[in-house]
Parts: C-alpha cells; structure tokens; sequence
C-alpha cells in the first residue's frame, strides 16, 4: 500500500492566520452609534491567511489551540537556550575523570 487515496487526512495541519483587516483583529467595527460585529471575519478577529475568509468556529478554535502551542514551544526554547561550540562540553558530564567525574582537560 503506498499511501492513503481518499478521505480526511490522518493529522490536522496548522493554517496560518492572520488579523481580520476590516476590524484589526478586534472582532468589531464601528456602527454610526455603537460597536458592531465584524461581517469579514464573523465577529472572531481572524481570518484564513492564504483564502482572505473567515473560518468556522470549531476550526478556528482547533487553529488557535495549535498557534498557542507552538508559541509555547518557542517561549519554552527560548527560556533555556543549549549550549553549542566550545562551551558545550563544559555544560553537562562529559564522564571521562576518575570515578566517572567530569575532566576538562585544565
């Protein structure tokens, strides 16, 4: 078997979203006396980047939940950045002393 044919993929992919450019990612837009929803983008804030359309409401909410993640992924990466090059083996136990120690070779 090579591979599936038909039918809704095995993994949900992210879309990539961008602000409404009716309401500026606001959800409303400004009536003659009061605040309206946003027709553009279904009173959401956020649109299909690549379609320029809003999306359901349970798509968006799957959507959101993945951006989330993946900026907290970054935000996770960031706060404890790896150490590479030289330092690298300064870092961590690199197990060759005697006992098992750490040996820097100073």
């Amino acid at each position: 078997m090579t591979g599936k044919r038909h039918g809704p993929s095995f993994k949900k992919h992210m879309i990539k979203l961008a602000e409404c450019p009716d309401c500026q990612g606001r959800g409303v837009v400004q009536g003659v006396f009061h605040e309206l929803g946003c027709d553009t983008c279904s009173a959401t804030g956020w649109i299909d980047r690549w379609t320029n359309r809003p999306m359901p409401l349970e798509e968006l909410a799957i959507q959101l939940g993945m951006n989330l993640r993946a900026v907290l992924r970054q935000v996770e990466q960031l706060k404890n950045p790896q150490a590479s090059g030289p330092e690298a083996t300064y870092q961590g136990s690199n197990r060759r002393g005697a006992g098992g120690t750490n040996y820097s070779g100073d």
